[in-house]
Protein backbone atom coordinates (compact mmCIF):
# COMPACT_ATOMS: atom_id res chain seq x y z
CA UNK A 1 0.00 0.00 0.00
CA UNK A 2 1.41 3.40 -0.91
CA UNK A 3 0.64 6.84 0.57
CA UNK A 4 -0.39 9.23 -2.21
CA UNK A 5 -1.44 12.64 -2.68
CA UNK A 6 -3.45 14.05 -5.91
CA UNK A 7 -3.81 17.54 -6.39
CA UNK A 8 -6.81 19.12 -8.24
CA UNK A 9 -9.04 16.26 -7.24
CA UNK A 10 -12.33 17.44 -6.44
CA UNK A 11 -13.13 16.26 -10.03
CA UNK A 12 -12.47 14.95 -13.38
CA UNK A 13 -8.83 12.92 -13.82
CA UNK A 14 -7.71 13.90 -10.52
CA UNK A 15 -10.95 12.32 -8.70
CA UNK A 16 -10.68 9.35 -10.60
CA UNK A 17 -7.57 8.78 -10.16
CA UNK A 18 -8.13 8.86 -6.77
CA UNK A 19 -11.57 6.88 -6.46
CA UNK A 20 -9.17 4.29 -8.52
CA UNK A 21 -6.29 3.85 -6.00
CA UNK A 22 -8.59 3.86 -3.27
CA UNK A 23 -10.33 1.00 -4.68
CA UNK A 24 -6.87 -0.51 -5.13
CA UNK A 25 -6.59 -0.35 -1.22
CA UNK A 26 -4.13 2.67 -1.58
CA UNK A 27 -4.05 5.13 1.14
CA UNK A 28 -5.06 8.66 -0.75
CA UNK A 29 -5.16 11.98 0.63
CA UNK A 30 -7.06 14.62 -1.90
CA UNK A 31 -7.16 18.29 -2.75
CA UNK A 32 -9.91 20.72 -3.32
CA UNK A 33 -9.45 24.41 -3.80
CA UNK A 34 -11.76 25.77 -1.44
CA UNK A 35 -14.28 24.17 1.07
CA UNK A 36 -17.55 23.79 -0.30
CA UNK A 37 -15.15 21.81 -3.16
CA UNK A 38 -13.56 19.60 -0.59
CA UNK A 39 -16.97 18.74 0.93
CA UNK A 40 -18.22 17.32 -2.46
CA UNK A 41 -15.16 15.73 -2.96
CA UNK A 42 -15.27 13.97 0.79
CA UNK A 43 -18.74 12.96 -0.46
CA UNK A 44 -17.28 11.24 -4.09
CA UNK A 45 -14.58 9.98 -2.70
CA UNK A 46 -15.64 8.77 0.75
CA UNK A 47 -12.43 6.11 1.77
CA UNK A 48 -9.78 9.52 0.85
CA UNK A 49 -7.80 9.35 4.24
CA UNK A 50 -7.80 13.48 3.65
CA UNK A 51 -8.80 16.13 1.76
CA UNK A 52 -6.00 19.54 1.80
CA UNK A 53 -7.57 22.97 0.81
CA UNK A 54 -5.93 25.76 -1.01
CA UNK A 55 -6.33 27.91 -4.28
CA UNK A 56 -3.18 26.83 -6.40
CA UNK A 57 -4.03 30.28 -7.86
CA UNK A 58 -2.76 31.58 -4.91
CA UNK A 59 1.26 31.37 -4.15
CA UNK A 60 0.67 31.98 -0.27
CA UNK A 61 -2.51 29.53 -0.10
CA UNK A 62 0.08 26.68 -2.05
CA UNK A 63 2.24 27.45 0.33
CA UNK A 64 -0.51 26.40 2.74
CA UNK A 65 -1.20 23.25 0.57
CA UNK A 66 1.99 22.11 1.26
CA UNK A 67 2.38 22.50 4.83
CA UNK A 68 -1.40 20.43 5.27
CA UNK A 69 1.01 17.86 2.64
CA UNK A 70 3.86 18.23 5.22
CA UNK A 71 1.60 17.24 8.35
CA UNK A 72 -0.68 14.41 6.17
CA UNK A 73 2.76 13.24 4.84
CA UNK A 74 5.03 11.65 3.74
CA UNK A 75 3.99 10.18 1.24
CA UNK A 76 4.96 7.60 -1.46
CA UNK A 77 4.03 9.34 -4.98
CA UNK A 78 2.51 13.06 -5.89
CA UNK A 79 0.38 13.37 -8.68
CA UNK A 80 0.53 16.90 -9.85
CA UNK A 81 -2.85 16.57 -11.62
CA UNK A 82 -4.37 20.35 -10.75
CA UNK A 83 -4.56 22.98 -13.91
CA UNK A 84 -7.03 24.88 -15.62
CA UNK A 85 -7.63 24.82 -19.72
CA UNK A 86 -7.14 25.80 -22.84
CA UNK A 87 -10.28 28.20 -23.34
CA UNK A 88 -9.11 30.35 -20.38
CA UNK A 89 -9.44 34.24 -21.32
CA UNK A 90 -6.22 35.93 -20.14
CA UNK A 91 -6.67 36.83 -16.57
CA UNK A 92 -3.63 38.54 -14.20
CA UNK A 93 -6.18 37.46 -11.66
CA UNK A 94 -4.54 35.77 -9.24
CA UNK A 95 -3.71 37.72 -5.92
CA UNK A 96 0.02 37.86 -7.04
CA UNK A 97 -0.22 39.38 -10.26
CA UNK A 98 0.51 36.28 -12.39
CA UNK A 99 -1.00 34.94 -15.56
CA UNK A 100 -3.90 32.36 -13.80
CA UNK A 101 -2.94 29.50 -16.56
CA UNK A 102 0.80 30.06 -15.57
CA UNK A 103 0.22 30.14 -12.07
CA UNK A 104 -1.39 27.03 -11.55
CA UNK A 105 -0.29 24.58 -14.18
CA UNK A 106 3.36 25.48 -13.67
CA UNK A 107 4.05 27.48 -10.75
CA UNK A 108 1.93 25.54 -8.00
CA UNK A 109 3.58 22.28 -9.03
CA UNK A 110 6.96 23.72 -9.07
CA UNK A 111 6.45 25.29 -5.52
CA UNK A 112 4.94 22.10 -4.12
CA UNK A 113 7.52 19.92 -5.74
CA UNK A 114 10.18 22.16 -3.86
CA UNK A 115 8.75 22.21 -0.44
CA UNK A 116 7.32 18.75 -0.17
CA UNK A 117 9.47 16.49 0.98
CA UNK A 118 10.80 14.55 -2.17
CA UNK A 119 8.54 11.24 -2.35
CA UNK A 120 9.94 8.24 -4.79
CA UNK A 121 7.63 9.00 -7.12
CA UNK A 122 6.48 12.61 -8.80
CA UNK A 123 3.82 12.51 -11.63
CA UNK A 124 2.98 15.58 -13.72
CA UNK A 125 0.44 16.30 -16.11
CA UNK A 126 0.60 17.19 -19.15
CA UNK A 127 -0.79 17.19 -22.56
CA UNK A 128 -0.30 16.31 -26.18
CA UNK A 129 -0.78 20.01 -26.72
CA UNK A 130 2.71 20.08 -25.45
CA UNK A 131 4.13 19.47 -28.72
CA UNK A 132 2.68 22.97 -29.50
CA UNK A 133 4.46 24.48 -26.80
CA UNK A 134 7.08 27.60 -26.93
CA UNK A 135 10.15 27.26 -24.64
CA UNK A 136 10.72 30.82 -24.86
CA UNK A 137 10.93 31.91 -20.94
CA UNK A 138 10.97 36.00 -21.87
CA UNK A 139 7.42 36.04 -21.56
CA UNK A 140 6.07 33.83 -19.52
CA UNK A 141 3.30 36.53 -17.71
CA UNK A 142 2.11 37.03 -21.37
CA UNK A 143 2.57 40.72 -20.74
CA UNK A 144 3.86 41.80 -24.14
CA UNK A 145 2.61 39.06 -26.84
CA UNK A 146 -0.96 39.42 -28.24
CA UNK A 147 -3.30 36.58 -25.71
CA UNK A 148 -3.99 32.88 -27.18
CA UNK A 149 -5.49 31.09 -24.37
CA UNK A 150 -4.77 27.19 -26.54
CA UNK A 151 -0.78 28.54 -27.20
CA UNK A 152 -1.12 29.63 -23.04
CA UNK A 153 -2.12 26.21 -22.46
CA UNK A 154 0.25 24.46 -24.54
CA UNK A 155 3.59 26.51 -23.14
CA UNK A 156 1.85 25.55 -19.78
CA UNK A 157 1.64 22.09 -20.82
CA UNK A 158 5.20 22.01 -22.61
CA UNK A 159 6.67 23.29 -19.00
CA UNK A 160 5.15 20.39 -17.09
CA UNK A 161 6.95 18.22 -19.07
CA UNK A 162 9.93 20.33 -18.67
CA UNK A 163 9.63 20.11 -14.81
CA UNK A 164 9.11 16.87 -14.74
CA UNK A 165 12.84 16.13 -16.68
CA UNK A 166 14.12 18.98 -14.89
CA UNK A 167 13.30 17.28 -11.23
CA UNK A 168 14.25 13.69 -12.69
CA UNK A 169 18.14 15.23 -13.48
CA UNK A 170 17.65 16.88 -10.10
CA UNK A 171 16.87 14.46 -7.54
CA UNK A 172 17.77 11.12 -9.37
CA UNK A 173 16.77 9.28 -6.48
CA UNK A 174 13.17 10.28 -7.39
CA UNK A 175 10.97 8.55 -10.35
CA UNK A 176 9.73 11.89 -11.92
CA UNK A 177 7.44 11.20 -14.96
CA UNK A 178 5.05 13.42 -17.51
CA UNK A 179 1.71 12.07 -18.48
CA UNK A 180 -0.30 13.05 -21.36
CA UNK A 181 -3.52 11.64 -20.69
CA UNK A 182 -5.55 12.13 -23.75
CA UNK A 183 -8.31 14.42 -24.62
CA UNK A 184 -10.49 12.95 -22.75
CA UNK A 185 -14.58 14.07 -22.16
CA UNK A 186 -13.77 15.59 -19.27
CA UNK A 187 -15.00 19.31 -17.84
CA UNK A 188 -11.88 20.44 -19.50
CA UNK A 189 -11.89 18.17 -22.46
CA UNK A 190 -15.20 18.70 -23.59
CA UNK A 191 -17.76 16.33 -23.97
CA UNK A 192 -16.87 15.93 -27.69
CA UNK A 193 -13.76 14.62 -26.85
CA UNK A 194 -12.42 11.43 -28.49
CA UNK A 195 -10.18 9.54 -26.14
CA UNK A 196 -11.04 7.30 -24.20
CA UNK A 197 -11.81 8.48 -20.29
CA UNK A 198 -10.88 5.09 -18.93
CA UNK A 199 -7.81 5.09 -19.59
CA UNK A 200 -7.57 8.88 -19.08
CA UNK A 201 -6.41 8.73 -15.41
CA UNK A 202 -4.75 4.91 -15.62
CA UNK A 203 -0.95 6.11 -16.56
CA UNK A 204 -0.53 8.68 -14.01
CA UNK A 205 -1.82 6.01 -11.01
CA UNK A 206 0.28 3.15 -12.82
CA UNK A 207 3.38 5.55 -12.24
CA UNK A 208 2.37 6.54 -9.31
CA UNK A 209 2.19 2.62 -7.55
CA UNK A 210 3.36 -0.26 -10.08
CA UNK A 211 6.41 -1.93 -9.71
CA UNK A 212 6.68 -2.91 -13.27
CA UNK A 213 10.12 -1.98 -15.28
CA UNK A 214 8.20 0.42 -17.72
CA UNK A 215 6.43 2.41 -14.40
CA UNK A 216 9.84 2.23 -12.82
CA UNK A 217 11.54 4.53 -14.84
CA UNK A 218 12.46 8.46 -14.71
CA UNK A 219 12.31 11.49 -16.74
CA UNK A 220 9.98 10.18 -19.09
CA UNK A 221 6.76 11.09 -21.05
CA UNK A 222 3.71 8.56 -21.09
CA UNK A 223 0.61 8.13 -22.92
CA UNK A 224 -1.32 5.16 -21.90
CA UNK A 225 1.50 3.80 -20.39
CA UNK A 226 3.84 3.42 -23.65
CA UNK A 227 6.69 6.09 -23.73
CA UNK A 228 6.01 8.87 -25.99
CA UNK A 229 8.78 11.44 -27.97
CA UNK A 230 8.47 14.58 -26.00
CA UNK A 231 8.47 18.12 -26.96
CA UNK A 232 12.35 18.38 -27.94
CA UNK A 233 13.31 21.11 -25.42
CA UNK A 234 11.72 19.10 -22.60
CA UNK A 235 15.44 17.53 -22.47
CA UNK A 236 17.28 20.56 -22.83
CA UNK A 237 19.02 22.11 -19.50
CA UNK A 238 19.25 25.04 -20.21
CA UNK A 239 15.55 25.22 -20.59
CA UNK A 240 15.38 23.34 -17.51
CA UNK A 241 17.20 25.52 -15.61
CA UNK A 242 15.49 28.66 -16.90
CA UNK A 243 12.59 27.45 -15.64
CA UNK A 244 13.60 26.39 -12.62
CA UNK A 245 15.11 30.05 -12.06
CA UNK A 246 11.95 31.75 -13.34
CA UNK A 247 9.88 29.82 -11.08
CA UNK A 248 12.39 30.64 -8.14
CA UNK A 249 12.19 33.98 -8.98
CA UNK A 250 8.32 34.11 -8.45
CA UNK A 251 8.16 32.34 -5.57
CA UNK A 252 11.34 33.28 -3.62
CA UNK A 253 11.89 28.97 -3.10
CA UNK A 254 14.62 27.08 -4.94
CA UNK A 255 14.00 23.54 -5.92
CA UNK A 256 16.91 21.44 -3.96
Amino acid sequence: MSRILITGSADGLGLMAGQHLIGEGHDVVLHARNDDRARDTRAAAPGAADVLVGDLASIDETRKVAEQAIAAGPFDAVIHNAAVGYQERRRIGTVDGLAHVFAINVLAPYLLTALIPAPSRLVYLSSGMHRGGDPDLDDLQWERKRWNGSQAYADSKLFDAVLAVAVARRRPSVRSNAVDPGWVPTRMGGRGAPDDLAQGSATQTWLATSDDRAATTTGGYFYHRRPRQAHPATDDPRVQDGLLAACAGLTGIELG
